[in-house]
């Protein structure tokens, strides 16, 4: 693997403009999103072509299910699962996710496989080009473009060129290693249990989860008659290729729950190590880090899987307008600046989930205490964890001077005519959103990708909002004339 970034600018140009690496959801959603706005792509991915029913994710939560439906495919995912309103940690701290200001106030509990699914029929269908059983064994870099040294099936070494290369290949990126990027964090949780099982008695919710003594265990339905366990024992951390049967799961799972429901017929089972972790950039010259490339969480919160989908569509629109020469290539560094800081936030947060979900010492038992009590108590202090955990609550830096919208979320507001915003956005470009008073400045045309579609308020309200590809506000005024929107529309890819 060759870990040097080299600049001879000297290359032939790019055969394809983007190559993505790794076909999970990150990868995926991404794929797709470039494919809809017309940049060719190529995926990448080292694995023969299977989607696994064994992956980890099991929880979507509202800011993901808001980005799929901009995708029109969250009423097809929510038919695959149950969603949940009430998520417990440790014992008696509980978060009523219906106070969510969502189309979609609950916590999605369904596998990731099925994220995968609708996600590759999606990028299948936007026509990118898959290449499974090629592996990533060498990178470089130039001015111009990136070559991939890829092994295929046969053995045989292909270099590949692109103009740009996401690595979204998991926590293990070859990506990242190629581009000399270290992984710097710690290991929070050894030998944690995890297994698919069928059970005899179903428990009363979709998600139970208790922590009792050394012993901590989660059980979720995946609706299909499967559950997914995941449990950890304080006194047996072994390493991850130990031996593991279906009776040590029991064990744990009646000493944290206090039954195992008539736990039988395991389909999987498996140890694994939590980390956390992140690169220092998401972006090195021309290629991108997203998703477990990029960072790696605590299953604590259930935010690993959606930050990384999130990753993908805060990066898609924008690699798409700087490859159709709509902004300039520093544009680009706005993914650094807007999605590390999320990454980091949610390395925090799972992390202190879990360290306090441990907690043995008196002291740190105290402030579990405090912190149980706060958040039960206190509307403000449940408000802000539940949009940090369902993601709704994160915004991005704005400009010196911008309006105060500038940088959030956008909620799924009702416009004019019916329509609501996350269906005008699944256009994949701008939305602006004007009082049906103001005159347009222009006309809003299907055939000008560089022009945003024009919707109007179905209120009166009178903020004009200029809403980025992504959900979030690129650009407001509160008195907003024709001219103040033309200056607002040529700002948004400064």
């Amino acid at each position: 693997m060759n870990g040097t970034v080299t600049g001879t600018g000297k290359n032939a140009g790019p055969t394809h403009p983007v190559i993505v690496v790794g076909s999970g959801p990150t990868g995926l959603l991404l794929a797709g999103d470039l494919a809809a706005a017309d940049v060719p792509v190529l995926l990448l991915e080292r694995r023969p072509h299977k989607i696994s029913n064994l992956s980890r994710a099991f929880g979507v939560h509202a800011r993901t299910l808001e980005q799929l439906d901009a995708r029109g495919l969250a009423d097809d995912l929510l038919a695959t699962g149950s969603t949940i309103t009430r998520l417990r940690l440790f014992r008696r701290l509980s978060l009523d996710l219906s106070t969510l200001p969502s189309r979609f106030p609950f916590l999605l509990i369904t596998p990731q496989y099925e994220v995968e699914r609708l996600l590759e029929r999606r990028a299948r269908d936007l026509g990118v080009e898959f290449l499974f059983e090629n592996e990533v064994v060498g990178l470089r870099q130039d001015d111009n473009g990136v070559d991939l040294d890829v092994r295929g099936p046969d053995g045989t070494v292909v270099t590949r060129r692109a103009a740009y290369v996401v690595g979204a290949d998991g926590h293990r990126s070859a990506v990242r290693q190629a581009v000399g990027q270290p992984f710097p964090g710690v290991s929070v949780i050894k030998s944690l249990l995890l297994a698919d099982v069928r059970l005899a008695e179903r428990p009363e919710s979709v998600l139970t989860v208790n922590g009792a003594g050394d012993a901590f265990a989660m059980i979720a339905s995946f609706g299909d008659g499967w559950y997914r366990v995941m449990g950890w024992n304080r006194r047996h951390e072994v390493p991850d290729d130990a031996p593991l049967d279906l009776e040590e799961v029991r064990e744990v799972t009646r000493r944290a729950l206090g039954t195992d429901y008539g736990m039988h017929d395991a389909r999987w089972l498996s140890r694994f190590h939590s980390d956390e972790r992140q690169a220092p950039e998401y972006r090195v010259g021309r290629v991108f880090l997203a998703g477990d490339a990029a960072h790696i969480h605590s299953p604590a919160g259930g935010q690993g899987m959606n930050t990384g989908l999130q990753d993908a569509a805060n990066l898609s629109w924008k690699l798409a307008a700087v490859i159709k020469g709509q902004a300039p290539a520093t544009f680009l560094d706005t993914y650094q600046t807007e999605r590390h800081p999320v990454g980091k936030a949610v390395l925090r947060s799972s992390g202190g989930l879990v360290r306090l979900a441990r907690a043995q010492n008196p002291a740190l038992r105290a402030v579990r205490a405090l912190v149980t009590a706060a958040v039960n108590a206190a509307r403000p202090a449940q408000t802000k964890a539940l949009a940090q955990i369902s993601g709704i609550g994160f915004t991005y830096p704005a400009p010196r001077g911008a309006h105060r919208l500038t940088g959030t979320r956008v909620p799924d507001v009702e416009l004019a005519g019916g329509r609501r915003l996350y269906e005008a956005l699944r256009g994949g470009r701008f939305v602006l959103i004007t009082p049906r008073s103001l005159e347009e400045p222009y006309e809003s045309r299907d055939d000008r990708e560089d022009l945003p579609a024009v919707e109007h308020w179905a209120s009166d309200r009178r903020t004009t909002v200029l809403v980025r590809p992504d959900g979030y506000v690129a650009w407001a005024s509160d008195n907003a004339d024709t001219t103040a929107i033309e200056r607002g529309l040529t700002s948004r890819f400064s």
